[in-house]
């Protein structure tokens, strides 16, 4: 059942949660809501409290008119995790998502047992990336979300997905066109200007996990896999696009499932 928290900087924010064990958030990406998980909640719930958030602008949550940012979503996770009474948990982001649990890792990094990556990257936008932020969110303005949706959705999934897995394609076409239009705009300029972070990679010493799509059309392996640690696990689904949740959310399940497992076996007694 979905339920709301309200945060004391004004922000709702919609999730669900489901299980019971160490608590496992997870964030989506651009123009998705919560409901990007709904095939993965019910594998991970097994062995951990899950909860699924819909970011500010997007899904049930409220979306201010007002300029967002990296830091301000992750400020709003935080907030977030106060309200729901989390001490210490993961967190994974897919894409969007992703950008904002490094930006979380960054300025939050005691309230994390670890954190991943799932399509999506440390680098920022480059030159032309920014370019089409600002043509995304002039289409956005001028004709709504219907027509963005239409020609973003299908980049999401790998090609040979688009014909086959026509459900889950037109679930994510529903989603996005459900987002607000204020929210996906906000969303746009603050993704266009992100700050490089793969210094939070490099520098972090918790558990990370990358999980790249090897028919990603929007984030290559090589922009996922950027960093080689010892405590840096990556995991490559070979037939997903940027969709892993919907396209393997079993072989995500058990790439994420089996991260937080190892991890919690060898860590250290207190």
């Amino acid at each position: 059942m979905k339920k709301e928290a309200q945060l004391t900087n004004g922000v709702k924010l919609a999730y669900v949660e489901e299980g019971a064990g160490e608590p496992l958030v997870l964030l989506h990406g651009f123009c998705g809501s919560l409901h990007y998980w709904d095939k993965l909640v019910p594998l991970l719930a097994r062995s951990h409290r899950v909860i699924a958030v819909d970011l500010r602008g997007h899904g049930h949550s409220s979306a201010p008119d007002e300029a967002y940012s990296m830091e301000r979503f992750a400020e709003d996770i935080a907030l977030f995790a106060a309200a729901a009474g989390l001490d210490k948990f993961h967190l994974f982001g897919h894409s969007l998502g992703g950008y904002i649990t490094l930006a979380f890792a960054e300025n939050y990094a005691d309230k994390l047992l670890s954190f991943g990556l799932v399509h999506s990257t440390p680098y920022p936008d480059d030159e032309a990336a920014k370019a089409n932020r600002n043509k995304g969110a002039d289409s956005i303005r001028e004709h709504g979300m219907e027509p963005f949706i239409k020609a973003l959705v299908p980049k999401l999934f790998a090609p040979q997905h688009v014909a086959s897995m026509t459900a889950e394609v037109q679930a994510a076409k529903e989603i996005g066109v459900a987002t607000s239009p204020i929210g996906a705009i906000q969303t746009l300029y603050a993704m266009r200007d992100r700050k490089d972070r793969n210094h939070v990679l490099r520098e972090t010493t918790l558990p990370v996990l990358l999980v790249a799509g090897a028919e990603d059309q929007i984030i290559p392996v090589a922009k996922t896999f950027t960093v080689q640690k010892s405590n840096v696990v990556e995991a490559l689904l070979p037939d997903a696009g940027h969709m892993g949740m919907l396209e393997a959310p079993e072989q995500l399940a058990e790439a994420i499932g089996g991260f937080v497992e190892n991890n919690r076996k060898s860590a250290p007694l207190s």
